[in-house]
């Protein structure tokens, strides 16, 4: 269930910034509420009307944030990077949806939560953010201090008949 380590990075921005700011980081920011855009070499969570999660399938480096900041150095905004603070858990397969409820409220079924969609959520006493990532696929992020514990209710949740 864990995932390999990715970059991350919290960008925080103006509305009126958004189209600047897509443009200097060569993709588009989500507009919509729990949206998400991905391409081969990254992806962008809408958390909020300010606020997006940035993920880089490059290995974690104080790099890649700092040129990501370098190109934003004239826009009012805020990115800071988050790559250790996460840790990525992967549930998928036929009975996604139903281990998932097992500490989520929420409908995940793919007419109330289609792929793409993202949200930040609890997964029973954690915060998480969660992306539909597929049909049968999520992707939850976790704070690294919750994973252990995020990673140990997902798998007793599978094993359960």
């Amino acid at each position: 269930m864990p995932l390999a380590p990715v970059s991350r990075a919290i960008l925080r921005c103006r509305q009126a910034d958004v189209d600047l700011v897509s443009e200097r980081l060569g993709f588009a920011l989500p507009r919509m509420a729990c949206s998400s855009v991905h391409d081969s070499a990254a992806s962008a969570l809408w958390l909020g009307p300010d606020e997006w999660l940035l993920l880089s399938s490059a290995l974690p480096t104080e790099r890649w944030a700092q040129d990501l900041s370098t190109g934003l150095e004239d826009v009012l905004c805020s990115l800071v990077d988050v790559s250790h603070r996460q840790v990525a858990l992967s549930v998928h397969g036929p009975r996604a949806e139903d281990i998932l409820a097992s500490g989520c409220a929420l409908d995940l079924s793919v007419a109330a939560f289609p792929v793409g969609m993202c949200t930040r959520t609890m997964f029973a006493k954690a915060e998480v953010v969660l992306w539909r990532t597929g049909i049968a696929g999520f992707r939850l992020e976790v704070w690294r201090s919750f994973a252990r514990y995020v990673d140990a209710l997902l798998r007793e949740a599978e094993s359960e008949a």
